[in-house]
């Protein structure tokens, strides 16, 4: 988190559950089968519960997923595991309570790891998503996969991206997805590598007897982009086809001018037919800006 924060949005900036779902079913039509609502962090959202289990109804859609901080009340578990959730991404960039202060600038460790604690009990799959930060958190990198060996867990290791924390330009990272892996492999050598679907963004490893799994996603290198086949769509209704992007196309304005169904499915498909082939070329085609939205309003 920056440390002077991020600015709030206002209600009419963002869109209502009412045009997310509009969306959702739309997309549906158009044959997107999985949905997974990120952030910042989702349960800052009012009645998020309830709008999930509508999405979940909605027909086509297939596996629902949840990426977040750990800080929302425990009971949410329950509900869920009930609506039938695919997976809980938590995301978990260390298991030291001071560094964790320090790179969330919140106390609320324990609350996230008695989090994590009731995903694992509940047997939902659970993802944890570690970025690895050189000025914080390199030491936890074998502690998070030591919690592969007795939990049903898949840890993944994320290279920083440079917008990580906020617009800091563009800025060459040392701990790439090699050197990660490499670091690993040091002190669990007989790790094996896992059999990956074909639009996996990470590359996956298990140690032998093991009950969970880690990965690493190599979010700056982009060695992984020819296969991606994700979108997102921001709070602000802008659709992203690339993170590497810095410009999106804004369905809250194009709903709300009085688009048509049929309008809105036209222009989906013309930005998926259009969009860039990999993180380079959609970095090469964004405005002169050197800067880069936070994640944290991208959604992480």
């Amino acid at each position: 988190m920056p440390e002077e924060g991020l600015p709030w949005s206002s209600k009419n900036q963002l869109l209502s559950y009412e045009e997310m779902l509009r969306l959702v079913s739309l997309l549906a039509e158009l044959g997107i089968n999985k949905v997974r609502i990120t952030g910042g962090e989702p349960f800052v959202r009012k009645d998020l519960i309830p709008f999930m289990s509508e999405l979940s109804q909605i027909e086509g859609i297939e596996k629902l997923s949840i990426t977040t901080n750990g800080t929302a009340p425990i009971k949410h578990i329950d509900a869920l595991k009930a609506m039938g959730i695919h997976a809980v991404n938590l995301s978990l960039d260390t298991l030291d309570k001071e560094r964790f202060h320090k790179i969330t600038r919140r106390d609320e460790f324990d609350q996230v790891l008695a989090f994590y604690k009731a995903l694992i009990e509940a047997e939902i799959k659970t993802k944890i998503n570690a970025v690895v930060m050189e000025e914080h958190n390199l030491d936890d990198i074998l502690p998070l996969v030591e919690l592969t060996q007795n939990d049903s867990v898949n840890v993944r290791f994320i290279e920083e991206m440079p917008f990580n924390g906020g617009s800091k330009g563009y800025q060459k990272i040392h701990w790439n997805y090699r050197r990660i892996l490499d670091h690993i492999m040091e002190r669990y050598p007989n790790a094996q590598r896992l059999d990956d679907h074909k639009s996996s963004t990470s590359y996956n490893y298990q140690i032998p007897e093991a009950k969970g799994s880690f990965g690493v996603i190599p979010a700056y290198s982009r060695s992984i982009c020819g296969t991606c086949d994700r979108i997102r769509l921001t709070p602000k209704g802008d659709l992203m086809t690339c993170l590497y992007q810095n410009d999106g196309f804004s369905f809250r304005d194009f709903m709300r001018a009085g688009a048509s169904d049929q309008d809105i499915k036209e222009k989906f498909i013309y930005f998926f037919k259009t969009r860039a082939k990999d993180g380079f070329e959609a970095e090469e085609q964004k405005n002169q800006s050197n800067t880069f939205e936070s994640m944290a309003t991208i959604g992480g």
